[in-house]
């Protein structure tokens, strides 16, 4: 496999790649993660079966998509593909680190900038992506209310009574959500979507994304969910408030969109977070 890993790194940037170094990462994710260096070159690969492929290539598209913009550094997509028994995504090899002292203002300031570059006029991306391991639908559609309410809430509902995890009816809760957020059409931003610390790094003071699950959205989402487990510091929000200020209503809706992740969470792994998310939707839907 790690021979067959490295030709595609080889034809992919001209050049005769061999593995010298092979080191495994811990993770927290389903993949398998190494970091390989060769050659005076480094590189941070993810591993998983064959049939993942999907995300890999997805995620690589959401990683492009967002470098485009000029606007947040991420690292370079080297190539994805198939192996014999494994699917892979190679990307730039970068020493982070998990914090710097001005870093989280650069951050603000960048992520504010990103989410006004685009023009655009509908919801949704030009493909279907992950969250982490859970499909994500990213259909076009012209009104938010709709999108959120159908793609996200009711989507992981349906996900989640097939696991016979029952949270209401669904036709229900998902008529409140899009209730809930009749009339708030925001201009449609292009999003990290997992906006959390585990999926920021440093480079000295400059800050370094990865992991996206992006669609164009409301930007709120992803502020809210970045506040929602280990919350980014104050200087991270005070410099995106200088840049592009959140609206005065943003905390009304905090919590509805924070409660697709945590139907996420329930979705992959139950216990408290399904009691969590249900104390929501009785509180704020039903």
């Amino acid at each position: 496999m790690w021979q067959a890993l490295a030709e595609q790194i080889s034809a992919e940037l001209q050049c005769d790649f061999k593995i010298e170094q092979k080191h495994q990462l811990s993770t927290h994710s389903g993949n398998m993660l190494y970091h390989l260096k060769g050659q005076e070159l480094e590189f941070f690969v993810k591993l998983n079966q064959r049939e993942v492929l999907d995300s890999f290539d997805t995620e690589a598209l959401s990683i492009q998509a967002l470098t485009q913009r000029q606007c947040v550094r991420l690292p370079k997509v080297i190539c994805a593909g198939q192996t014999l028994d494994k699917s892979f995504l190679v990307l730039e090899y970068l020493p982070m680190t998990n914090a710097h002292p001005y870093g989280w203002q650069a951050l603000g300031h960048q992520l504010a900038f990103l989410h006004q570059v685009d023009d655009q006029a509908m919801y949704g991306f030009d493909w279907d992506n992950y969250l982490s391991a859970t499909m994500q639908p990213n259909q076009w559609q012209a009104n938010w209310s709709t999108f959120f309410s159908e793609q996200r809430i009711g989507w992981l509902l349906q996900l989640l009574a097939e696991q016979h995890q029952e949270f209401g009816d669904i036709d229900k809760i998902v008529e409140r959500v899009r209730q809930q957020l009749h009339g708030h059409q925001p201009k449609p931003a292009l999003l990290h979507g997992e906006l959390v610390r585990g999926n920021i790094g440093f480079l000295s003071e400059v800050p370094v994304l990865f992991d996206p699950a992006s669609y164009f959205g409301d930007r709120e989402t992803d502020l809210a969910y970045s506040q929602m487990f280990d919350p980014l510091p104050d200087s991270f929000f005070n410099a995106y408030n200088q840049v592009y200020p959140l609206d005065s209503d943003y905390n009304d809706r905090k919590d509805l969109y924070n409660l697709y992740h945590l139907l996420h969470h329930a979705y992959i792994r139950g216990g408290r977070y399904s009691w969590q998310a249900r104390d929501l939707i009785r509180q704020r839907l039903l």
